[in-house]
């Protein structure tokens, strides 16, 4: 499969994901949206990542408008789409959603649960009932109306827009090194703390991002295979 991995800042990428999707043998096609414009269309499946950007910064941002409707256009189409923090947001927010400041900036694993919905979802689904989820955000989402909330956490954590679109607050794809690098300048957290938490608790945590990603590549490649 051609899989577009649309990104905002060069220290927000695919990861852990890229190597996934390499070993089975997949496409990558990396899209830097601030730099190329609106993503093309001819993708079978679409993973949207996270950034120092956010959603109401449109005057300093104004790509974030095709980031918008690249969104809606992709689920009208039933193109697999799966958000990650901002991607996350923005898909909220193409979708009528507020997107605003979380109470607390959020730095470190969190318990999350799935929701009923979440426990059956085909991609959401592979995740156990409760994990710790790493989370690495200053803002937060609402639930869009159409859609249906996946998981739960110190903020929603997950939800699905129609058939194949899912947005999810946490960072499945996280490397170690990266993550640090998102704490050099500034952190709700001395960074030691966190860089502990990740030194005991990443292995299990990329073996569930690994599972998380698969699951949503199966997803992609049974519509492929179907022709859709």
């Amino acid at each position: 499969m051609r899989v577009l991995a649309v990104v905002h800042s060069p220290d927000a990428g695919p990861e852990l994901f890229a190597e996934v999707l390499a070993e089975d043998e997949h496409e990558l096609v990396e899209w830097n949206i601030a730099a190329q414009g609106s993503p093309p269309g001819g993708a079978d499946a679409v993973m949207v990542f996270g950034g120092d950007q956010n959603v109401g910064e449109e005057v300093q941002y104004p790509w974030l408008h095709e980031e918008y409707d690249a969104l809606r256009r992709w689920v009208d189409e039933g193109t697999p789409v799966l958000g990650i923090c901002l991607g996350a947001e923005t898909l909220a927010h193409a979708f009528g959603a507020r997107v605003q400041p979380a109470e607390q900036e959020l730095a470190g694993f969190y318990e999350t649960e799935l929701t009923a919905e979440g426990r059956d979802d085909p991609v959401l689904g592979v995740l156990p009932a409760r994990f710790e989820a790493f989370n690495a955000n200053a803002y937060t989402f609402a639930v869009p109306e159409p859609a249906v909330s996946l998981a739960v956490g110190p903020v929603p954590q997950a939800f699905r827009v129609g058939e194949r679109a899912w947005g999810v607050q946490f960072h499945p794809e996280i490397r170690r090194d990266h993550v640090m690098r998102w704490f050099d300048e500034r952190s709700p957290r001395p960074p030691a703390e966190i860089a502990t938490e990740l030194d005991e608790k990443l292995p299990q945590w990329q073996e569930l991002g690994r599972k998380l990603c698969r699951a949503f590549l199966r997803v992609a490649d049974a519509r492929a295979v179907r022709g859709e």
